[in-house]
């Protein structure tokens, strides 16, 4: 439904050619840099409820998510702005809280948030707090990195288990009555980017699985680039407490959401070794190999090889299924 909006709206009016690419970020070629790189620009909004959470809160999700999106180009984040909107009334020590997370996850990452913006609006016209955050870095021309660019033959890597985000935070809601150990995964990824950069020179497509998940995410990639995915469901990982909550709950993990995940698509031959140096990162102890980009036969289509031995179709989600996740 968002991506109709986008389309329907947004793409209308502001059409060009970074935005037509339909990826996480814009990279714009630098004029006159004679060392061959490239400005890329993203930004991102955060309305997280609640905005406390296990394993993190807004804070620490404005930094990482932005710092995760630049990093989907294979280039370095380098610089973050923020802009805030907070109900009168908000907690001055929440608002400590907060940006404390903010310049933690911020130093973890390695950047800088060098320029924002604050506005307060009347007690009722909106909900706490909500933060935007814009990131900017650099990234070599001479590299193309995008969801445009799954080739028939890659293998598709995911970095650790899936769901942990979209649990942690509507566990936290208590409005569906059940309690869970699990804690977000919401980290900035760049340092583990790079790893995986630095072991393989032809990585084609990054991407974070957020809002919508993994069977979002790759049914946009298939789209931008007119290729199919087979996905192995034995090889999904999800934790128990992951997988428990969602039966309950009737959700399908595949479409949960996560903060500190990336789905790594490379050619099969660079696949395992880049799988070993993605293990040997905390953030990547789970990595695992779970599908491969094959041609399309009509349709570009997300499949899966279930576990008892048939095929289906993984569709793109069409509503929200929690939402106010990130």
């Amino acid at each position: 439904m968002t991506k109709d909006l986008i389309d329907s709206v947004f793409a209308k009016h502001f059409s060009n050619s970074a935005l037509a690419k339909g990826n996480d970020f814009a990279d714009l070629l630098l004029p006159e840099d004679n060392q061959h790189r490239k400005l890329i620009i993203s930004t991102d909004a955060h309305i997280v409820s609640p905005i406390f959470f296990p394993g993190g809160d807004i804070g620490r999700l404005a930094v990482s998510g932005t710092v995760n999106d630049v990093s989907m180009s294979g280039g370095k984040a380098l610089y973050l702005t923020a802009s805030f909107i907070i109900e009168e009334g908000f907690p001055i020590a929440d608002l400590e809280r907060i940006a404390l997370s903010m310049r933690k996850a911020a130093d973890e990452a390695g950047v800088m948030i060098v320029a924002g913006d604050t506005k307060v609006t009347e007690k009722g016209k909106s909900d706490k707090i909500f933060i935007s955050t814009t990131g900017i870095g650099l990234a070599s021309s001479e590299k193309e990195i995008g969801g445009q660019y799954a080739q028939p033959g890659d293998s598709v890597v995911i970095s650790g288990t899936i769901g942990d985000h979209g649990i942690a935070v509507l566990a936290a809601r208590n409005d569906l009555g059940f309690r869970t150990t699990i804690q977000s995964d919401v980290a900035p990824l760049n340092k583990l980017i790079k790893l995986a950069s630095d072991l393989s020179p032809d990585i084609h497509v990054l991407r974070d699985p957020t809002r919508g998940g993994l069977a979002t995410t790759l049914n946009e990639i298939v789209l931008q680039s007119q290729v199919s995915i087979q996905l192995n469901e034995k090889d999904i990982p999800v934790k128990p407490e992951v997988r428990g909550a969602c039966e309950m709950l009737g959700f399908d993990p595949l479409y949960v959401a996560n903060e500190g995940k990336v789905i790594i698509i490379l050619p099969e031959a660079q696949a395992q070794n880049v799988l070993q140096g993605l293990k040997s990162h905390p953030l990547g102890k789970d990595a695992v190999i779970i599908g491969q980009v094959i041609q399309s036969v009509g349709t570009p289509r997300v499949t899966m090889k279930t576990v008892i031995g048939g095929t289906r179709i993984v569709d793109m989600l069409t509503g929200e299924m929690l939402p106010r996740i990130c």
